[in-house]
């Protein structure tokens, strides 16, 4: 009840109601609400579960039991001396039976109960793992919807530019300086703007979806993105083997495979341990009678020590075969600390990217705009076509697009870097609270 209440509440702000989101809150509410992180949090759970199974096995077993019976007895099975074919009247007996029994001994259990642990731990590190991811697909939605609404921006502006274009061409047309197929390249130029701009519409209600889908809100909430694209900070690692040391340390796939590797080696160990003695101690006190109104109390208490010796040979042939799953799980150990390492090294390298994109895409955006400008000056002048004019702006618009589409990779390479890094991002944790 306390977990959901605290989740309710984090998420009350974010409601139709209130529909500003920034990033950390889109990739905390996905780490929340996705099913997939959900699904992994319950099968942890589950493990958890499992460890009480376990334990039962150590833990006393005590049963009761209250019974009737009529029924005879043929006196020649205990072997007296007292003649043959002797079978009694029949007679009714009821008991009433209390008994218990506690192991005292048993290796193979302890070792299995270390197993279950080991497993839950690998299955917490499991739901860790989906959480980071399912944020990191969330917030690679929020970008991606950052970057759809500058591209309508950046269209706008575009169009705003070919009607300057088109008046100015009309005028200088009117004016006998211009002529008529300035006019039409100019129409058609803005014309094309205008496509592109609902094009970017269409993309940015597309991707709306996708972010309100990813963090489980209903698809017909209005979003208001409060971040900007393209911010950054610095606190990422910047050299490949720095990443990769941060990734080993830190990500919850590498230490979960290492637990499954641990699970499979004490499973073989209590496999081994089943040769081995072990001891239980049982007993039980009852009250019987031939009639309800005549009970007699009897006891008994055993101790018994029980010697493995042939089974037909199955323990022997189950420790062979999870000794070959110990060497299939550290191969998958193995091959996923290799994706790790390449992750980590990946993510330092797609941010060293990006960065320079962002820097060659806004010296770019500055040399387009230099040539819009004195192209529009020529024609002005009368001296160059709107051809110039036409295809200085669509460099511009290329531009426009370069250096949105690199503030976008720096930020899908950011957050792809914390979850490669197995880093929470800066203000997306999420802590289950417990009671």
């Amino acid at each position: 009840m306390t977990l959901l209440v605290g989740v309710l509440l984090s998420i009350a702000p974010l409601l139709p109601g209130d529909t500003t989101l920034t990033l950390a809150q889109a990739m905390r509410l996905a780490q929340q609400r996705g099913t997939q992180a959900a699904v992994a949090r319950t099968n942890a759970a589950i493990a958890g579960e499992r460890i009480g199974e376990r334990r039962a096995e150590l833990l006393p077993t005590i049963n009761g039991f209250l019974g009737w019976s009529r029924s005879t007895q043929n006196i020649d099975e205990f072997g007296l001396p007292i003649g043959t074919g002797l079978v009694t009247d029949p007679f009714n007996v009821t008991r009433a039976r209390l008994s218990a029994s506690q192991t005292l001994l048993d290796l193979p259990a302890l070792t299995r109960l270390r197993a279950a642990g080991d497993s839950a731990e690998a299955a917490a590190s499991d739901a860790s793992a989906a959480g980071a991811a399912a944020a990191t697909r969330a917030g690679a939605a929020y970008v991606r919807l950052q970057g759809a609404e500058a591209t309508i921006a950046a269209r706008q502006a575009d169009s705003a530019l070919a009607s300057d274009l088109l008046s100015q061409a009309r005028q200088l047309a009117e004016a006998g300086v211009g002529t008529n197929i300035d006019v039409t390249r100019n129409e058609v130029n803005l014309s094309a703007t205008a496509t592109a701009l609902v094009l970017a519409r269409g993309e940015r209600d597309r991707s709306r979806i996708e972010l309100l889908r990813a963090v489980a809100l209903p698809l017909d909430t209005r979003l208001t993105l409060a971040d900007s694209l393209g911010a950054e900070d610095l606190a990422l690692p910047a050299s490949e083997e720095e990443a990769v040391a941060v990734a080993v340390a830190n990500r919850p796939e590498l230490a979960a495979e290492r637990q499954r590797t641990e699970v499979a080696e004490l499973t073989r160990r209590a496999i081994g341990q089943e040769n081995l003695p072990s001891a239980q101690l049982s007993g039980y006190a009852q009250e019987s009678a031939g009639l309800s109104s005549d009970f007699n109390g009897t006891w008994n208490v055993a101790v018994g020590l029980v010697v493995p010796i042939l089974d037909g040979f199955r323990r022997q042939r189950r420790h062979a075969e999870q000794t070959l799953r110990i060497e299939a799980q550290q191969l998958r150990e193995a091959d996923t600390g290799r994706q790790v390492d390449a992750e980590a090294r990946s993510a330092v390298i797609d941010l060293r990217s990006a960065r320079e994109q962002i820097a060659v895409a806004g010296r770019r955006v500055e040399l387009a705009e230099l040539e819009l400008q004195q192209a529009q000056e020529r024609f002005t002048a009368g001296v160059a076509g709107s051809v110039e004019t036409t295809n200085a702006q669509r460099g511009l618009v290329a531009a426009r697009d370069a250096l949105i589409q690199a503030r976008v990779s720096l930020d899908v390479a950011r957050v792809t870097a914390y979850r490669a890094l197995g880093l929470t991002f800066p203000g997306a944790s999420f802590e289950e609270e417990k009671e």
